[in-house]
């Protein structure tokens, strides 16, 4: 016992590098030089904005933590303790990753300014690098803290649980965010008035910057942060009931070991003046999937000699891939100089409609490819870990889980350096700089469009494993608290010879059939409840941009400024407000289904909802991934570009308006089914012992 727990130390440990590493990282990128006054204005409002809805939106979630928390306080001590924890962790990494981003983006338009890209790039990736080391940081400290304390995987699953709450309204409320501003900014900007983005005439302009980070940043951050959790404490679960205290305390030693090779991995992003940024960062991620791989052959190799050693090391390694593989069908689908995004562009020379058409398709067909990933990552992890004995095969999907989110620091840090780069260059189209300032910070732009919809991806597949090792936890959370019980709801069945009881989920018991429908159709509503919400907040911002443009004398001409605080505070308005029903729904529906229908009906909830909500998580981000670089495809100067003869290019427009519907496709909707899933599967673990009280 006392020998396993050093794999809980060694969990502290790590947690505390990368939070030490996180820091000094932050320190390095504030020595950098802002600029000048003008883009240290413009950055300094864009980190107040940003920061404003931050604390806005914590504080709309404090009573509803609050009621959470003592609703768990009648039930137990240790899972309220357990679930505050792990909200309040999330919302740290929270500020953090927003804090980093905000102030590093005019940093990176000064390096791009004065020193070139090499210089440009290392500042942007280390302020994402900052956020990326957090969440796995935080994650893995306090998991492996709360279990030093209370010596139980199943009490501190509520810390997942307050993970995966703080999440959903996080990704919910930056993406209503982010895609009001930007639909605001570009309907009216560049449509309407025929100005280009990031343009200082345009309201909307902050805001548009502001969203980029709440939305890609602390939305992302927050996502990951639960799946690192909700993963963590899955496999610790299932460890546990197969081997013990080891099996526990086995997936802490595999994050310990992704976090080392995410920080040794930050520093195999380099670049040259005329290199390209995306080979520096893939260079980055394979080099921390290689040493995550080294480092878990010797863990397993020690902790389960043998066959189980060689099978667990291979899901693992599965996980890994399942990384690679997932970003490179994304980038197929969404990256600006492949087929599927051509096939838009082209589309749109007949207009917008063939345009919406044509993405349509792409994010449907999208959707197979990584499905089948997916499928053949559980089916060779199942298999690999069976190799010891068939009772050990559902441990190796976990691992795989846990392999594929163990390199999260270096996956976040990705996904973060891309509202850096975003920020930076429209800093320098408002700050009025030269236009070789332009070129470098697009090229870091461009790179980060790809960045994010692979950390999208990523973020999609460890939603779909996380789901599946929360649902076999479940499985056997309910099979343990009610087998000398209720032999009406968990049955002894004999496999391998062995007699075990078990919840059986079997689709001819009309319970199960009626909570997957259920669950189904679940994803469904809260994406057009988000899909509505970002409707209707960016009416009102389209609003306020053309009373703005209407009222304001000489804004056009550039004599007059805009009102940028009025379209933040719009934004942030929305975003608050319409974040809750869609919260409501997700942690109420599970509770409904749990308590109202039965164990069996919220396995079948959690597996309809684990299905439609992967599929429509990925239909919707790739497609509005594809309809994003359709458009900047036309305006890199293909199919005549943004203007012909002086003339707005109607191939062009339609393109935007194809993005514009493609906006909280990717950024909101897609986004929200992620922590949905989630928030699902950890409420179900904690309330299943429940069911039968």
């Amino acid at each position: 016992m006392q020998e396993s727990m050093i794999l809980a130390w060694i969990g502290v440990g790590a947690g505390i590098v990368a939070l030490l590493f996180a820091l000094a990282t932050m320190a390095s990128v504030l020595k950098e030089s802002m600029g000048t006054p003008k883009m240290k204005e413009i950055s300094e409002a864009i980190q107040e904005g940003a920061m404003a809805f931050l604390n806005r939106q914590y504080k709309t979630l404090i009573p509803f933590a609050l009621i959470i928390f003592v609703l768990l306080l009648f039930y137990q001590f240790s899972f309220a303790v357990s679930f505050l924890v792990g909200a309040v962790c999330s919302a740290i990494a929270g500020y953090i990753g927003m804090n980093s981003t905000t102030k590093a983006n005019a940093r990176t338009t000064e390096a791009a300014r004065s020193s070139g890209l090499s210089k440009a790039l290392t500042i942007s990736f280390r302020a994402g690098a900052v956020m990326g080391l957090s969440v796995a940081g935080l994650g893995l400290l306090g998991v492996s803290s709360l279990f030093l304390i209370f010596k139980s995987a199943t009490v501190i699953n509520s810390f997942a649980f307050g993970a995966s709450a703080i999440a959903f309204f996080a990704r919910v409320g930056g993406g209503i965010y982010t895609k009001a501003a930007d639909v605001g900014a570009d309907l009216v900007g560049k449509v309407e008035a025929g100005i280009p983005e990031d343009d200082p005439r345009n309201p909307a302009t902050i805001a548009d910057n502001v969203g980029d980070n709440v939305g890609d940043t602390a939305g992302m951050g927050a996502d990951l942060f639960e799946s690192y959790a909700a993963t963590t404490i899955a496999g610790m679960i299932l460890g546990n009931s197969l081997f013990g205290i080891k099996g526990a305390l086995f997936p802490l030693a595999v994050g310990a070991i992704g976090i080392i090779a995410s920080i040794v991995g930050t520093f195999f992003v380099r670049t040259s003046e005329n290199g390209n940024p995306q080979t520096a960062l893939n260079i980055g991620l394979w080099s921390t999937n290689l040493m995550t791989a080294v480092g878990v052959y010797f863990l397993s190799a020690w902790t389960f000699p043998g066959l189980l050693g060689q099978g667990i090391t291979l899901a693992i390694i599965v996980g890994l891939i399942v990384n690679v593989a997932v970003g490179i069908l994304t980038e197929y689908y969404t990256a600006n100089n492949k087929k599927p995004v051509m096939a838009i562009a082209e589309a749109s020379k007949t207009g917008a409609a063939t345009n919406i058409i044509q993405g349509l398709a792409v994010g449907l067909e999208s959707v197979f490819a990584p499905m089948l990933v997916f499928a053949l990552a559980i089916w060779i992890a199942f298999w690999a870990a069976s190799w010891a004995g068939p009772q050990f095969a559902i441990f190796g999907i976990a691992m795989a889980a846990m392999g594929m989110l163990s390199t999260s620091g270096f996956v976040v840090a990705m996904d973060s350096f891309g509202p850096v780069a975003d920020n930076a260059g429209g800093i320098a189209e408002m700050a009025g700089l030269e236009k070789e300032v332009r070129i470098i910070t697009d090229k870091l732009d461009a790179v980060g469009n790809t960045t994010a919809a692979i950390a999208k991806g990523f973020a999609i597949g460890s939603a779909a494993l996380t789901a599946l090792a929360l649902f076999q936890a479940y499985i056997d959370e309910v099979t343990r608290s009610v087998a000398l019980q209720d032999a009406g709801v968990v049955t002894k069945i004999t496999e391998h010879g062995k007699e075990i009881w078990t919840l059986v989920v079997n689709l001819n018991d009309p319970m199960v059939i009626i909570g997957l429908f259920i669950g189904g159709a679940v994803p469904f509503l809260v994406a057009a409840l988000t899909m509505k919400a970002v409707g209707e907040a960016a009416f009102g911002m389209v609003n306020e941009v053309r009373r703005q443009f209407r009222e304001i004398p000489g804004i056009m001409e550039g004599t007059g400024k805009p009102d940028y605080a009025r379209c933040v505070s719009i934004a942030t308005g929305a975003a608050i407000s319409k974040m809750i029903a869609p919260g409501i729904l997700a942690v109420g529906v599970p509770l409904v289904v749990g308590f109202g229908l039965g164990a069996k009906s919220l396995a079948g909830f959690l597996s309809g909802m684990t299905v439609t909500g992967v599929l429509l998580a990925l239909f919707l981000a790739n497609a509005g991934g594809a309809w994003d670089n359709a458009k900047k495809w036309i305006e890199a100067g293909n199919l005549g570009g943004k203007k012909i003869d002086g003339e707005p290019n109607p191939i062009h427009q339609a393109a935007v308006i194809g993005d514009t519907v493609g906006d909280p496709c990717k950024d909101t909707s897609g986004p929200a089914m992620n922590p949905l899933i989630k928030v699902a599967g950890t409420i179900a673990l904690i309330i299943g012992p429940m069911l039968f009280k």
